[in-house]
């Protein structure tokens, strides 16, 4: 999570966080005594004066001295190695895993190097075109069956080159009767994205978010949803968060939000723990440091999740979480319409879902008597797996659901049962999620 507080600071944080270093030929990547010497009291002077607790920083800074002088880093000749040193040892002080040394003598180059403003407009134009190559983070969005959005969200980038990609996707899931918003692998990014996103999960009333607190400027600030965002807005579909051991910083602060907001069910894994916002600071001319200058300060719980990470309300393995949210997501659905029609079709999905996590495995005898042809409908076996094909049309897998009962991953409204008598199979039956069948008999 990172606060933009200046367009100076603005820029040196996108600049950093998204962009790619171009590592120069034949790069010299050791390092002698008086550099390591060098850094460090460059590294030091910077966390006491600027990271977010001047005493922690301090005591970071006098930690770095006492392993120097103690010969620590001597045999040290690598900077790479150097640089995860000195990560090491700032992070077993603090526990902030923000908090990181970084050997990248190119970017610094680039950055000193940028001294007008069209130097800089062309590093963050060259950003933007790097970023659009991963659709700003916004790796896919759909609607699933039964009519539920899911929003696979990469990173929070920042609305003033992002924004129209985010305003598109929650528009494109304005429909929905429910939400799940995945931050599995979503490490972090613009506190002003997660505005921008959250405000169209609720209507035009302003609701507070967050708070920061930045010790720099000595000055505290609010963040809260925007009375107005372009399109239209969801407020009331249940939203659903899926989160692993690797969302961390912007990531956890949507989800801790709408977590104490009950706005959102939370599902999967508990968070990485990193809640203080800051940005890259160059130390020297080829180190630099992710400096943590402030923290989050939730209105609600008037603290925040950092080094504890972000609990979510179902605890499962993050592969599992999809599956879980889906189904919950549905079973909410059931619950809170009264269509029987409707509630039929949202538990046909979920039949399906159990069905996929069971991975029932036939018989070779099951396969046998499966087989054959039913009017215009063929049965047909290949690899231990059956496949069902009408007259001239595609041929689809067979996937099993228990009692004589399989479902087509590519056709979801469409189902097969077999009819059984005296234990011979004697007609298929095709079953729809719209409550109709057709029946064949076996030839």
């Amino acid at each position: 999570m990172k606060k933009h507080i200046t367009p100076s600071t603005l820029f040196c944080l996108i600049i950093w966080l998204f962009s790619f270093s171009v590592n120069a030929q034949n790069l010299d990547e050791t390092i002698n005594k008086k550099e390591q010497q060098e850094v460090i009291a460059a590294v030091g002077k910077l966390l006491e004066d600027n990271y977010v607790f001047p005493e922690m920083g301090k005591k970071m800074a006098d930690q770095l001295n006492k392993n120097l002088k103690k010969g620590l880093y001597k045999d040290i000749k690598d900077a790479h190695a150097f640089q995860a040193a000195l990560t090491k040892d700032l992070q077993s002080v603090s526990n902030d895993k923000h908090l990181k040394v970084l050997f990248d003598p190119a970017e610094i180059a680039q950055q000193q190097q940028a001294v007008t403003p069209e130097d800089e407009q062309k590093l963050t134009d060259q950003m933007v075109a790097r970023n659009r190559l991963g659709n700003f983070g916004f790796h896919e969005v759909k609607i699933l069956e039964g009519n539920i959005g899911y929003l696979d969200l990469r990173s929070f980038q920042g609305t003033g080159y992002a924004g129209d990609t985010a305003v598109a996707a929650m528009n494109f899931l304005s429909n929905s009767d429910a939400i799940i918003i995945d931050l599995r692998q979503n490490g972090g990014g613009s506190p002003h994205m997660i505005q921008l996103i959250t405000s169209y999960l609720y209507d035009e009333e302003p609701v507070h978010l967050n708070n920061f607190y930045d010790r720099p400027s000595d000055s505290h600030s609010q963040t809260w949803t925007l009375p107005h965002v372009p399109g239209k807005r969801n407020p009331d579909a249940p939203v659903y968060v899926l989160t692993s051991e690797r969302t961390f910083s912007a990531a956890e602060e949507f989800s801790y939000n709408l977590k104490n907001l009950e706005r959102a069910t939370l599902i999967g894994e508990t968070t990485g723990g990193g809640a203080h916002p800051g940005g890259h600071q160059i130390a020297t001319d080829r180190f630099a440091v992710w400096l943590p200058t402030g923290r989050a300060i939730n209105p609600i719980t008037n603290t925040n999740w950092e080094g504890t990470g972000v609990t979510p309300h179902i605890e499962v393995k993050q592969k599992q979480a999809f599956d879980t949210a889906y189904t919950k997501a549905l079973e909410g659905l059931i619950e809170n319409n009264p269509d029987k029609n409707a509630q039929a079709r949202y538990q046909w999905i979920i039949e399906g879902l159990k069905a996929a996590e069971q991975s029932i495995k036939l018989s070779p005898a099951d396969l046998k008597a499966y087989t054959g042809s039913y009017g215009p409908r063929v049965i047909t076996t290949a690899d231990n797996n059956l496949y069902y094909q009408r007259e001239d049309g595609p041929q689809y897998q067979l996937i099993p659901m228990g009692n004589h009962t399989f479902m087509i991953e590519e056709i979801p409204y469409f189902r097969i049962k077999f009819e059984h008598q005296n234990d011979q199979v004697t007609a298929l039956i095709g079953q729809y999620d719209n409550g109709r069948t057709d029946k064949n008999s076996k030839d």
